[in-house]
């Protein structure tokens, strides 16, 4: 059997239509359609029709991604003939793509540029920096690809997904070390997040040198950084002429410092120490580090450990196969073994601390899990924090493990957890040892970029016009004269094509539009079927139409509101059709499902999708 191919991805930007308001908007009737959001002008044009050249001595920065959202980082770089990547991220759906897989950044401008692209960089392994590769990397001739070690085999394991797709031209760096790529260098630094090998990048033009933070926080001690993380922060910048810095923005906006990583290890010890029954923690399976410190704790202390969970069982395959992680023979132990051993040294490591509906920890929690039931006498140890969109699945998962008498462990009432992103005072500090001429937050939301930026004034005294605040797809660039007097940084009115670009099965790109549409409006007021024969010869309904409701009303419970909606059916066919010969089945179609919808949004305040199904005889 031949592997399934890739499908093709159209990068066309998807228009977002706003078709109605929010339940309980004041800015018109309930339910009432909006005017169409007008598409991008570049739908049909080239990025070179609209982006204008580049000027020689300029240096331009496009954030396909990652600036409007967590996720799906993306970032270029164009200097003269050569264009730098950094990261290929994606983003999960949320509430506005129901159904929708991953989606990915807007790479049109880059396709029409592949010759231009001399490397892609990968700042360290999560999904929202490597997600993105098996899709993008085909679209823009699958360009030699520059990343560490955990990384490079992070990727690789993914690209398994994907068997019909051309090999990747991967290369490993490690921090310190420079390459060439076209007529540009890079080079690496090391930084401090919640996986290994993470790095940051420095590239060199002939007018300064560029940085991208990629994510990180700080290796602190009461807010005083580490010696060594001094020391590679005074070895990567001390002597440089930074002109631009691009950093991490998620977590600005939290006062002080964040927790280090080595006080929720300690805490984290504790708990495996002195828990007396089982043990079972769920935590990211992209928080390496810290898997690999709970089983070292497990050993310590002479208990097995039992990973559920897929994409954790991967990773720990991979620090096994680098040699990140050595355990004894018996200390990794399969789920049908946990029988063989008393509770109290069992240590459970299990994905879906978010309740995601189908890991590990909600099947646990519901009672599907095969082999795993919770009893009073076990410990529950949640190693995350909540992403912003889970509380009720969080919720969730915690009454249900609390509903079979579990005792619980969280982040809010423990410090078993810490972000791998640098809270407000700890960017200040990054800020110092970089000391950039211009600044372009990068990773957030909005108004996370806001914040950052003032924390860029405020650190190094920059100005509004040395801050540049971008949204995806924004065309910034730095302005030099051959001789470097008078550099300005400028974000340009045009844009990069930046509409959303969706992973929806086997479909990839813009043309799930108008099916996001629909599955809104369902998932919203459902949907109203209409099924009725006409007679040819008269035009008139040969008997009343059927009509199915789903997600809409009970129509048992709706016969009054039925009986009417049939009424207006009649009368639309008889006048539709009325002089029509031959009848024209589909003008009949639309009228009814104009009328019938205007019935309903007057009587339920609400618009389900109407779909008449008409036989002529």
């Amino acid at each position: 059997m031949e592997p399934i191919k890739p499908p093709e991805i159209s990068t066309r930007p998807a228009v977002k239509r706003d078709f109605r308001p929010a339940r309980g908007d004041s800015r018109g009737q309930r339910g009432a359609p909006r005017p169409p959001v007008k598409a991008e002008t570049q739908v049909h044009k080239k990025t070179e029709d609209i982006v204008p050249p580049l000027a020689p001595t300029s240096i331009r920065i496009i954030p396909l991604g990652g600036v409007e959202e967590i996720g799906k980082n993306m970032t270029l770089i164009e200097y003269g003939n050569d264009i730098v990547i950094i990261d290929i991220g994606f983003q999960f759906k949320d509430e506005n793509t129901p159904g929708i897989d991953y989606i990915l950044p807007n790479t049109k401008y880059l396709e029409e540029k592949k010759d231009k692209i001399r490397a892609v960089i990968i700042t360290h392994g999560h999904l929202d920096h490597i997600g993105g590769i098996p899709y993008v990397m085909p679209r823009i001739g699958n360009p030699p690809l520059y990343t560490r070690m955990l990384t490079s085999i992070m990727i690789k394991k993914r690209q398994e997904e994907f068997p019909s797709l051309p090999p990747l031209n991967m290369k490993i760096v490690e921090k310190g070390e420079t390459i060439t790529v076209g007529s540009l260098k890079v080079s690496f630094f090391s930084v401090t997040h919640t996986i290994p090998d993470a790095m940051g990048v420095i590239i060199s033009t002939p007018h300064g040198d560029i940085v991208h933070t990629g994510d990180l926080k700080l290796d602190h001690v009461n807010g005083v950084p580490t010696e060594e993380e001094e020391a590679e922060y005074d070895r990567a910048f001390k002597t440089r002429k930074v002109l631009l810095l691009m950093a991490d923005s998620t977590n600005v906006e939290n006062p002080g410092f964040s927790i280090p990583e080595k006080v929720v290890h300690k805490n984290i010890e504790e708990i495996i120490k002195n828990t007396h029954g089982r043990l079972i923690i769920a935590t990211f399976a992209s928080l390496l580090e810290r898997m690999l410190k709970i089983i070292e704790f497990a050993e310590k202390y002479g208990k097995k450990v039992v990973v559920e969970g897929r994409s954790m069982k991967t990773n720990i395959e991979i620090c096994k196969h680098l040699g990140l992680l050595k355990p004894k023979p018996d200390t990794l132990i399969t789920v049908e073994q946990m029988p063989q051993f008393p509770p109290e040294r069992i240590v459970i490591l299990a994905t879906g601390a978010q309740g995601d509906e189908f890991a590990a920890m909600m099947r646990i929690s519901n009672k599907t899990h095969k082999y795993i039931k919770i009893t009073k006498r076990d410990t529950i140890l949640l190693s995350s924090s909540i992403i912003p969109g889970n509380e009720r699945a969080v919720q969730k998962l915690k009454d249900n493990l609390s509903r079979q008498g579990a005792h619980i462990i969280h982040y809010r009432i423990a410090d078993v957890h810490s972000s791998g992103h640098a809270n407000k005072d700890e960017t200040a500090w990054i800020h110092k040892k970089i000391h950039p001429k211009f600044f372009m937050p990068v990773h957030g939301y909005h108004y996370m970029l806001r914040v950052h930026g003032e924390i860029a004034m405020d650190t190094n005294g920059l100005t509004e016009d040395q801050v540049i605040i971008p949204d995806n797809g924004s065309v910034v660039e730095i302005q030099a004269s051959e001789n470097d007097s008078g550099a300005k940084i400028v974000k340009l009115k045009e844009k990069a094509p930046s509409g959303i670009v969706m992973v929806d099965g086997f479909s990839v790109g813009d043309i799930q539009d108008v099916v996001i549409r629909d599955r809104q409006m369902l998932a919203q007021d459902g949907i109203f079927i209409v099924f009725a024969i006409i007679n040819a010869q008269t035009g008139r309904l040969k008997k009343s139409p059927d009509i199915i409701s789903r997600g809409f009303v009970y129509l048992r419970e709706s016969q009054d509101l039925l009986h009417h909606a049939r009424m207006i059916i009649k009368n639309t066919v008889e006048e539709s059709t009325r002089g029509m010969n031959p009848i024209n089945i589909e003008y009949v179609k639309t009228n009814i499902s104009d009328n019938v919808s205007k019935f309903l949004l007057q009587k339920t305040a609400k618009r389900p999708i109407v779909i008449p199904v008409l036989l002529s005889i």
